[in-house]
């Protein structure tokens, strides 16, 4: 008797012990099927490579958006709370896995099928003789830079994939980055662009780009309408894969399309660029670095000028790259990197501390763009929104670098091609609203330059209490831990007109954008201000911060 309680008690042991282990293996199993091979897994082999897969030959998801899609009151994230817990599992399962893991697939890209040799390559420029053109070239000639500000009629000589140098310093290829990068969403915004301009954007993207770390491209089309961009833009598209298009159902301007991209990005980090620039070899690992290193660093690229009018690639060293500034007409401008950070840097290829960014190209959290409250939803189109960002996240918590190791180039237009209602000052409007949330009683230098007509500018108490909450500091903070090198108004020790004893004149400045960086000259006193007030401070030299520009002389 004893025997057989024995031999029962053992084979209840051996079936607690069996069970679970079988139901592991199978919940294992069906795990497998149950999800397939992610777009961020890698595999054997030394190089890395993008191939479509069978799954992205199909359509590509083209959202048309509500007119409210940008109220702030709105919830941009999924509302079902069943696929919220599903996307947050599989995100879950992907962080878990390992990097050997990941390194057991390879997707493999095929190489560009364009001639080498051909116009353009290697960020060449093509230098067009317009009278040299037959008569129905010049008209193509002229309509591409008078609907685009640009040379459309030599970027539709160059191919989609065309090639550039490697513009990276010596010291940015032997740089090792972190095994495990976040991926991204790269959201492009656009409105009437240029096909072959808007398409070169996208395919510097994703032929530079490791296809691990790209999650997803996300086209917002600002109502444009010209056909190009319709259904021929779907079709195009729909052959690569990877790339999505949200339209807006009215135009909204750079802000709130951003604001709709950045609701349908699923990807850690969020990447803005315009959509007429080029992305150059290794620009992105080095700013997924950064974001890994800690999630509060928002970085921008170096930002490369392409030539408006031959499209030619220019670049310089890393030691040559400039930061961010901003003005008290609150305008943004560039700067030498003061002595104080080359200091701080262990390399001219180390990132650097900005106090501003110019906007429209930078790679930020999601999470923490989330936290920080995105764009202020209350401003409109485009103008003051880099700076009142970049105020933010430095008053928050955050930092803002520029990476010398990442570089993209920018067409830099003389002039907008683009059309926008009259009767409002969308940036006078903008930088108002920046300036009652974030600049404290230094507001005043800003708003004395218009004599106080401040207009409507809407409510910003949604805005200021973000900012309480955020527990954020104040504006002397900033300028005297960020940006020291501010000339500030009220440290001068003189204003008024700088008058000539001989002869009834003053020193007087530029008065319009035009005539920006141009020398100041004398010219007969008008009693009236604006161009003609001067703040002097004397230091190093003189600090003349004139109402319409500011110059620095030193000593003679």
């Amino acid at each position: 008797m004893a025997g057989i309680f024995r031999r029962r008690r053992g084979f209840l042991v051996k079936l607690v012990l069996v069970v679970p282990v079988l139901y592991i293996i199978s919940l294992f199993v069906f795990s497998k099927r149950s999800f397939p091979p992610s777009d961020t897994d890698l595999s054997k082999g030394d190089e890395v490579k993008a191939q479509p897969r069978a799954a992205e030959t199909k359509a590509p998801a083209v959202m048309e958006v509500p007119k409210n899609v940008v109220d702030p009151q709105l919830d941009f994230r999924r509302q079902d709370n069943a696929v919220k817990d599903v996307v947050e599992h599989v995100a879950t399962m992907k962080q878990e896995r390992s990097v050997e893991e990941r390194k057991q697939e390879v997707v493999n890209k095929p190489e560009p099928d364009h001639d080498p040799n051909g116009p353009g390559e290697n960020g060449q420029g093509i230098n067009i003789e317009k009278e040299k053109l037959a008569e129905e070239d010049r008209k193509k000639y002229d309509e591409g830079w008078k609907k685009n500000a640009y040379n459309q009629y030599a970027s539709d000589m160059m191919s989609l994939h065309r090639s550039l140098p490697d513009v990276r310093d010596k010291e940015c290829l032997s740089q090792q980055y972190k095994s495990v990068l976040p991926d991204t969403s790269v959201v492009i915004c656009f409105h009437n662009e240029a096909w072959s301009v808007l398409l070169r954007t996208v395919h510097s993207v994703i032929d530079r780009t490791p296809r691990h770390l790209l999650k997803e491209i996300i086209l917002v089309d600002d109502f444009s309408d010209m056909d190009h961009l319709k259904k021929p833009l779907e079709d195009y598209v729909a052959k690569l894969g990877i790339v999505k298009i949200a339209r807006m159902k009215q135009r909204e301007g750079l802000i709130r399309a951003r604001l709709t991209g950045f609701a349908v990005a699923t990807a850690d980090v969020v990447t803005f660029l315009d959509s007429h620039c080029e992305c150059t070899e290794g620009w992105l690992e080095p700013l997924l670095d950064r974001i890994a290193t800690n999630e509060t660093i928002v970085v921008c690229p170096v930002i490369d000028v392409i030539e408006d009018d031959t499209l030619k690639y220019q670049y310089g060293s890393a030691k040559a790259t400039s930061i961010g500034g901003f003005d008290w007409n609150l305008q943004f401008s560039w700067h030498a990197i003061p002595e104080y950070e080359r200091q701080r840097r262990s390399s001219d290829i180390a990132p650097i501390r900005s106090p501003t960014m110019a906007g429209g190209l930078f790679a930020i959290s999601r999470k923490y763009f989330e936290k920080l409250g995105t764009y202020d939803p209350g401003m409109d189109i485009w103008g003051g929104e880099n700076l009142e960002l970049s105020f933010r996240v430095w008053m928050c918590g955050g930092s803002l670098e520029i990476v010398p190791c990442s570089h993209v180039g920018h067409i830099f237009r003389k002039r907008s091609p683009y059309k926008w209602r009259t009767g409002v000052n969308v940036v006078k409007k903008n930088s108002i609203r920046l300036a009652e949330v974030w600049m404290d009683e230094y507001k005043n230098y800003y708003y004395e330059r218009f004599s106080y007509d401040l207009g409507e500018y809407g409510d910003v108490s949604a805005r200021k209490e973000l900012r309480k909450n955020l527990n954020c500091k104040n504006f002397e903070w900033y300028v005297k831990n960020v940006y020291p090198d501010l000339f500030v108004p009220g440290d001068a020790l003189a204003s008024g007109e700088i008058r000539s004893k001989a002869k009834p004149m003053c020193i007087d400045s530029p008065a319009d954008h035009h005539n920006y960086h141009k020398p100041v000259n004398m010219w007969q006193c008008h009693n009236q201000g604006g161009n003609q007030i001067s703040r002097t401070l004397v230091s190093k030299g003189f600090s003349w911060d004139m109402v319409q520009l500011t110059v620095s002389i030193s000593h003679c």
